[in-house]
């Protein structure tokens, strides 16, 4: 299988440019969905902190590049939605976001920020002696108590010596704050204000009201994602990108 793929057949959630080569580095099997970005791509056609290949793997070599608390080695990786890119030895700290066109936006965040990630529960099962198990968006599975739910947000230390504890809860319901992340309303932040359910496969709606302009709107309930209860629990400070 090859490792490339032609740069005009790139998703458009990379936002990079198509004419300057044939090709570009496809992304490895892992976390996230098809659109996930490969770390070389953000490193060096993203965010330019590395010129070409060579770079990008002196850097990744180095462990300079944590993601999610643990450092990166394979330039294919796939980076997603909210998760948490550290580079400490260069302070720098982003979380990847969705822009009003639904693109990767790497929003810079604080060191203390960069401690925790949130992440959708996708679904739960239940395993062997009972345990409950939350498979989470991003393709990790935790083990938890039967408190949490589909389409709920945990929060996630990063800590080494805690990496992956539940340390926070948003729960999906109404009065709650979320992050839009698809469809033509992505990159919004708006308070739930109604769960429409829906028969047989579609998915439900939600009916939202914008914070910054207290419009209302509605999306799917695919394109949610918790991030707080009275009030957003990460910022939105725009994106580098």
């Amino acid at each position: 299988m090859s490792d490339h793929l032609k740069r005009l057949n790139a998703p458009d959630s990379w936002h990079i440019s198509k004419k300057t080569t044939k090709f570009v580095t496809k992304t490895s099997a892992g976390p996230h969905n098809a659109n996930a970005m490969p770390v070389a791509v953000w490193l060096r056609d993203r965010m330019g902190f590395a010129r070409n290949m060579k770079e990008v793997k002196q850097i990744l070599s180095q462990k300079d590049v944590i993601i999610n608390g643990r450092p990166c080695r394979d330039p294919k990786m796939g980076i997603g939605i909210f998760d948490i890119i550290a580079m400490p030895k260069i302070q720098k700290y982003y979380r990847i976001q969705r822009d009003e066109h639904g693109r990767h936006a790497s929003v810079e965040i604080s060191p203390d920020e960069a401690k925790v990630r949130l992440s959708k529960i996708k679904n739960k099962t239940i395993i062997s002696g009972g345990r409950v198990q939350l498979n989470l968006r991003f393709g990790t599975n935790l083990i938890a108590d039967n408190t949490y739910k589909p389409e709920d947000t945990i929060v996630l230390s990063l800590e080494p010596e805690s990496r992956f504890k539940i340390i926070d809860h948003f729960p999906f319901a109404k009065g709650n704050v979320a992050m839009v992340i698809g469809g033509r309303h992505s990159g919004k932040v708006a308070r739930v204000v109604d769960i429409v359910k829906t028969t047989g496969s579609a998915p439900n709606k939600v009916v939202l009201e914008d914070l910054e302009t207290k419009t209302s709107f509605d999306t799917i309930s695919p394109y949610i994602y918790m991030i707080g209860r009275e009030k957003p629990a990460i910022t939105n400070r725009g994106d580098n990108l």
